[in-house]
């Protein structure tokens, strides 16, 4: 049987994490990106167009396992399902997909596309396992960065983020891919809750800035109250990362300084 691994997304803040756990495992590892590029490191890199279909059967050819973890603002549905109808093709034993904790409660394009994606993973025919993770502390580095800017901090009421680190989430997607197929496994999340205008005061205090004073702000319509019922959360039968959000600011803020 073939060792190969094929993860799309495998440049990304996620794949840089996975693609040296698989070769540290001593699988072969193919990664799919939209240029290509020469191998380097006993990884191959191939072309493929995920949207547009373009170069996907070519790219599975004696692929055994496929780690799909590219993603963008959208389409990420289209590309999904593209992907699993090319992985049913060439006779794929196991796709493990990485989806967005709330993906199924959170009334916002970026969420049904996950969602809708989702399904074409479950429905494909190809056996898979599927891990829903919360926001990564870089997406939170961010976020958290620009609101730390502002005169005032905004303080979203009942909006709370549990960021959990992207190596614990790349760490815990090689254990799945390696195994057997299992289905929706338990979210991963991060070890604590924060009120998004938390996280932008801890980015100026780990900067070395002030504090700033908050400015309250109502989330209207069905996006805030699906986020004040914590729809974006998983509080119950959840894994947990180990690193913390103030160990990665004091890493990639705090060591800046």
């Amino acid at each position: 049987m073939s060792t190969t691994i094929l993860v799309t997304g495998g440049t990304g803040t996620l794949g840089r994490h996975v693609v040296p756990l698989l070769r540290a495992a001593g699988r072969e590892v193919r990664v799919l990106s939209r240029r290509g590029g020469a191998a380097a490191d006993g990884v191959e890199y191939v072309a493929c167009d995920l949207l547009g279909g373009e170069g996907i059967d070519a790219a599975l050819a004696g692929v055994d396992t496929v780690l799909h973890l590219a993603g963008g603002p959208k389409g990420d549905d289209v590309a999904t399902r593209n992907l699993v109808a090319a992985a049913a093709r060439a006779g794929v034993a196991h796709l493990v997909y990485i989806s967005v904790i709330g993906a199924d409660r959170i009334p916002l394009g970026y969420f049904r596309a996950k969602w809708n994606a989702e399904r074409a993973v479950e429905e494909s025919g190809v056996p898979w396992t599927t891990l829903r993770a919360a926001q990564f502390h870089d997406l939170a580095l961010t976020v958290a960065g620009k609101m730390a800017g502002l005169p005032l901090v905004p303080a979203p009421g009942g909006l709370r983020w549990q960021p959990v680190d992207a190596r614990d989430v790349a760490a815990r997607l090689v254990e799945l891919a390696l195994g057997e197929p299992a289905g929706r496994v338990r979210d991963l999340a991060g070890p604590t809750l924060y009120g998004l205008h938390e996280l932008a005061l801890d980015h100026r205090r780990a900067s070395g800035r002030r504090s700033r004073p908050t400015l309250p702000v109502r989330m209207p319509g069905k996006v805030g109250r699906a986020y004040r019922a914590g729809a974006n959360l998983s509080l119950d039968d959840v894994d947990t990362g180990g690193r913390t959000w103030e160990a990665f600011l004091a890493e990639r803020v705090g060591g800046a300084r």
